[in-house]
């Protein structure tokens, strides 16, 4: 019964995302350029960024150590059926076939940062170098006379304005937006990813909420903003990153909110978030750490103290270089995997139950971006 249901509703939700996702590249890159070209000079835009880089690493080395300190012993304690897990792993292998070709070695991830054709990189929805681009861009501008660089920064400050527009357009209609994109998924799931993988499901689902509500406290008091504040800041982008699965789609919300909200300054809310968006998954370095845990358990190999740590280094490393492909941040899992010897076919038995947990990733992720941004931009505030 539920059926004609979904097929009337769900239309309407990917016209809801479509439409948020049809604002991210012209706000991203228009932010990008406005928040370097108006901030004193490319000096102050490096030290915000350099000071994000470490608010990165210190969130992702916290977010990979919980996943190494609680996935083990839970795992250990869970009673798999030998003829279950052999049928899982029978299944595995086609559907990490399709997208590891889609994962880039590290060296190709670096040169592909530097576009080659930028309206390339725009239609094919590469975010980083994209961002690249701009930055480049924005430091050019800064380095050129008034006369010259006035009237093109008013013209990406219209753009960026009309998309804030168009966001606070879809921000009023997304509770209709969200409910069309839930049901279609609760309608479909049901109890059927459960199954044998509940043990996975649960523990990384309930560690993202773990650590998305330990952001909070972090917020407020590395960040000096208003638990409150917080809170109502980050719902629309939560919202946004339950229902679709996509940091990228909540970024619109995120810099709203920044703006409106938080009243973050220009170099935080135009520069660093959207940078933010693109690099930052605080629920990657946890969700690569214990689904790897997961597969040791799955084949039958044990952890030793020294892989553990290698997997944590590796995950967050990887987790700069998730491609944007739906089920990424699994597939992602490969070089940490490579990296202690662990069979990547058990990546197939992951990505067929990745929705539930990827949901709670991502919430995660948009609240790290976020709360990374207060952060930062604390010393701006306080001048």
């Amino acid at each position: 019964m539920a059926h004609p249901i979904v097929a009337v509703v769900e239309p309407v939700g990917t016209i809801f995302i479509n439409a948020i996702r049809m604002t991210v590249i012209p706000l991203v890159f228009a932010s990008l350029i406005v928040g370097i070209a108006t901030s004193t000079s490319g000096q102050s835009v490096a030290r915000v960024g350099g000071r994000g880089l470490v608010i990165f690493l210190v969130l992702l080395t916290l977010s990979g150590a919980v996943g190494a300190l609680v996935a083990p012993p839970v795992f250990a304690r869970v009673s798999l059926d030998p003829a279950a897990l052999e049928s899982l792993r029978a299944a595995s292998a086609s559907g990490v076939a399709s997208g590891a070709s889609a994962l880039q070695t590290p060296a190709q991830w670096f040169v592909a940062l530097l576009p080659a054709n930028v309206m390339r990189a725009a239609t094919d929805g590469a975010m980083l170098p994209l961002i690249v681009f701009a930055l480049v861009l924005g430091l050019a501008l800064v380095s050129i006379g008034d006369d010259v660089r006035a009237p093109l920064v008013t013209w990406f400050r219209a753009i960026m304005a009309c998309m804030l527009v168009v966001v606070r357009w879809l921000l009023v209609v997304a509770p209709i937006g969200v409910f069309a994109l839930a049901l279609p998924l609760v309608a479909r799931l049901g109890a059927s990813a459960i199954g044998a993988l509940a043990a996975y499901v649960v523990l990384v689902s309930a560690v993202a909420l773990v650590l998305t509500l330990a952001l909070y406290p972090i917020a407020v008091w590395a960040g000096g903003v208003r638990l409150r504040t917080f809170a109502r800041a980050a719902a629309p982008a939560q919202s946004i990153a339950f229902s679709s699965r996509s940091s990228i789609a909540a970024l619109p919300a995120l810099i709203e909110e920044g703006r409106a909200t938080l009243h973050l300054s220009e170099e935080a809310t135009g520069f660093f978030i959207p940078l933010a968006s693109a690099m930052f998954r605080i629920g990657a370095s946890m969700g690569l750490t214990i689904g790897a845990a997961f597969i040791a358990r799955l084949y039958g190999v044990t952890l030793g103290g020294g892989q553990i740590m290698t997997i944590v280094v590796t995950a967050i490393a990887t987790s700069f270089s998730i491609p944007g492909i739906p089920g990424g941040s699994i597939i992602a899992m490969v070089p940490v995997l490579v990296a202690v010897g662990l069979p990547i076919e058990g990546l197939g038995i992951l990505l067929g139950v990745d929705t539930i947990p990827d949901i709670f990733r991502t919430t995660a992720n948009v609240t790290g971006q976020l709360a990374a941004a207060v952060i930062v931009d604390r010393p701006n505030r306080g001048r």
